[in-house]
């Protein structure tokens, strides 16, 4: 089978590689269409503190099950699915708790064992999610980006009287502004990118310039209080220290954005306190994917409208082009049948 392969940082090919077998209690998923997020094109540049190499990349991932492993019972042959990429070793703490995405054994399909950008790939049968036939493959694929908004939304709260404010409106910002919306929350969204904030805009987000007249925004529409929400999507350290200054004193700050492995960022400990503000992390999503393809089939989400359907063979230039500018695409999503 046709697979794009990360060899080592700035080196993805095209390779035939042998078509994956699935054992006990895995299915064969063929790989109708995967979308790129961050982590894919971290992998690209060397930044995903996770991976290792060589490595098939791809974790957004919409398809059939084309077979079953021996003395498995799941879906018929030709459901159509998506896959859940984060596969907990059900032991650990967090496992036990009910938080598999913060796993100590965590194994990430397209991170630590093989993904997407291929025309087949192995999943846990536990791991799937039948779709709607309302949904296409290219729409369904959006399923795992959007169960990080719905993730991000649960441990930040938001609910329809909250107005937010999220950092950053890459992939997942926009994610993220597109299930706060939904939940019927006000949404601001900033930053440096101006087509970004034009895209952000489309999407019924009011957009705020970013840079160092921010924080003087923020509090002008609010009054001096700063904003009940703030949701940081950047992966930038110096874009998270500053959340503890834009989020008004009882609010609530989500960081969402992954940071390199021994990045740290400081924030005022007067602030911590005098604020009282709740500050919690959120990784991926747990429980998520049923909220989030509903909210897909009831069109609730426009995201996927933004986005561009790719051949696999475009790989290569495709990466290279999104590592000198990020914001060359808004989101890409790679399609079986696309030419």
């Amino acid at each position: 089978m046709q697979a794009a392969v990360f060899h080592s940082p700035f080196d993805l090919r095209l390779a035939d590689v042998p078509r994956p077998l699935p054992v006990k209690g895995e299915v064969l998923v063929a790989v109708d269409a995967a979308g790129i997020c961050a982590g894919d094109l971290y992998i690209f540049v060397g930044k995903n503190p996770y991976v290792s190499y060589p490595r098939i990349g791809g974790h957004e991932i919409a398809g059939r099950i084309a077979a079953l492993g021996p003395d498995t019972d799941g879906p018929a042959v030709g459901t159509r699915v998506v896959v859940e990429p984060f596969i907990g070793c059900g032991h650990c703490y967090p496992c036990r708790i009910g938080k598999p995405n913060c796993c100590a054994n965590l194994q990430i399909i397209g991170v630590h064992q093989e993904g997407g950008f291929a025309e087949y790939v192995t999943a846990p049968v536990d791991r799937l999610h039948p779709t709607s036939d309302r949904l296409t493959p290219f729409q369904a694929s959006f399923a795992e980006p959007v169960a990080i908004g719905v993730q991000a939304c649960r441990r930040g709260g938001v609910g329809a009287d909250d107005t937010i404010l999220v950092l950053g409106a890459g992939p997942i910002g926009l994610a993220i502004v597109e299930v706060a919306r939904a939940a019927g929350a006000r949404v601001y969204v900033t930053d440096i990118a101006r087509d970004r904030l034009d895209t952000a805009a489309r999407l019924g987000a009011i957009p705020l310039e970013g840079g160092g007249s921010l924080l003087d925004d923020v509090l002008r529409i609010t009054d001096g209080e700063g904003m009940p929400v703030v949701m940081e999507a950047t992966g930038n350290a110096k874009v998270m220290e500053q959340t503890i200054d834009l989020v008004a004193s009882g609010g609530r700050v989500v960081i969402v954005g992954l940071v390199g492995k021994g990045v740290t960022i400081a924030w005022s400990g007067l602030d911590l306190t005098r604020k009282e503000a709740t500050i919690t992390g959120s990784r991926a999503s747990v429980g998520c994917f049923p909220e989030s393809l509903d909210l897909l089939a009831r069109g609730a989400i426009r995201y996927p409208e933004i986005a561009t359907g790719l051949a696999l063979s475009q790989a290569p230039a495709v990466f290279t082009d999104l590592a000198r500018n990020p914001s060359a695409l808004h989101k890409a999503v790679f399609l079986r049948n696309s030419s």
